[in-house]
Order: structure tokens, then sequence, then C-alpha cells
């Protein structure tokens, strides 16, 4: 489920970007203020609406929706957040060989005679 609602937002987020890019420009924006807009442009005048700008409001928000419900599903999975986390496991105690002097050596031998 999980990787169909992944798919279904690849897709979903292609669209969105082909008709943003598609639709024409409303008009001066920001540069428009300052340089002797009409007020219709300053007040944000009527503009109609088209097919593409009613697919980029619903890709828009199918797109905010499914972040949504895949943001919920794989915060909640039981799965290790991590491939470290999933191989975690106690150490083992190691015991090392005491080291020998060559001192310790000479005196074992000569204590004897």
């Amino acid at each position: 489920m999980f990787r169909l609602f992944v798919g279904i937002l690849i897709l979903d987020s292609l669209i969105l970007a082909a008709v943003v890019l598609l639709q024409a420009g409303k008009g001066g924006g920001l540069a428009a203020m300052g340089g002797g807009a009409s007020t219709d442009s300053f007040f944000g005048g009527r503009q109609a609406t088209t097919i593409l700008t009613k697919t980029s409001w619903w890709c828009g928000g199918i797109f905010l929706g499914l972040s949504l419900v895949l943001s919920v599903m794989s915060g909640t999975s039981g799965a290790p957040r991590s491939v470290l986390e999933g191989q975690i496991q106690a150490p083992t105690p190691v015991e090392l060989p005491l080291p020998v002097s060559p001192a310790a050596v000479v005196l074992q031998d000569s204590g004897g005679n």
C-alpha cells in the first residue's frame, strides 16, 4: 500500500509541475505594484478559472493529502529506522591472555636451582 501511494505521489507531482509550467502568468506581481499598476491588479482583480487552474488546485490538494498519509504511515511502522539499529547485538566479552614479560620468565627458570 505504501509503494502504491508513493507511486501516485510521484505521478501527481509530475502532473502538477507540468500544469504549473503550462499556465500563463497572471501579470505583474510585485513588479506592478510600484510601477503605476491599476487598482484591479493591485487588489487582485477577478480572474477567469481555467482547466489548468482547477487541475493545479486538485493536484496540489492530492499532493498534500498523500504526503500527510505517507508521513503517518511511515511514522507508525515497527521496523528499525536504520540498518544499524536492526543489527545491534550485545557485545561478547573477550578474555585476553596476560602478557608475559621476559623478566618473569627468567625468575621462574632460576628459582628452582
